[in-house]
């Protein structure tokens, strides 16, 4: 494999593309969305994000995992929206002046677009491969398993977020199914 096909490879999932940037040393930049959960600030690549928009009202779903906040209609396309701080074993967000919803493609192959609500957007940032470190195994205040890597941007580390974990269907499908059983 040559260098031109190593980095347009590092560009296109970066769930993996942040282990393979670090063990190929590759200087190539990738851009993600950072924004807010309380005082934390995590990111997303780029590729996931379809579009931002302001937090609306929500459609509740009877016997929903905590972390799921209810559905919205998205120009004719019903898409389920993910509470980021519930999903990550906190309570629940405080809805604010600045939280939106993330539109987000999620699943490999099977793609499917979900939201992410958050308590506000950032910005857009490049940050190169040689300036993320692998997810420590302890220490974080999410799952380690949700952690792609840490970030440095601005002289601050930004916890960049394996989005296919986090929103993992499968695990969301199982919550469900122990909520409903919980609540019968």
């Amino acid at each position: 494999m040559n260098a031109a096909n190593q980095s347009s490879s590092s560009v296109a999932s970066y769930g993996s593309s942040a282990v393979a940037a670090l063990q190929t040393e590759a200087a190539l930049p990738s851009q993600f969305l950072t924004f807010m959960l309380g005082d934390e600030q995590y990111a997303v690549g780029i590729l996931h994000i379809k579009e931002i928009i302001e937090y609306g009202s929500l459609a509740t779903v009877p016997m929903m995992p905590e972390c799921v906040r209810g559905v919205i209609n998205l120009r004719g396309a019903v898409v389920p929206v993910m509470d980021l701080s519930a999903r990550f074993g906190r309570p629940p967000s405080v809805i604010g002046k600045r939280s939106c919803i993330v539109i987000v493609e999620a699943g490999g192959e099977e793609k499917q677009v979900l939201g992410m609500l958050v308590d506000a957007v950032n910005a857009v940032v490049e940050i190169a491969a040689t300036d993320i470190e692998p997810a420590p195994s302890f220490g974080t205040r999410i799952r380690p398993d949700f952690i792609a890597g840490m970030g440095k941007h601005s002289g601050r580390f930004v916890i960049l977020l394996d989005i296919e974990r986090v929103l993992s269907g499968e695990e969301i499908v199982d919550l469900a199914r122990s909520t409903a059983a919980a609540q019968a």
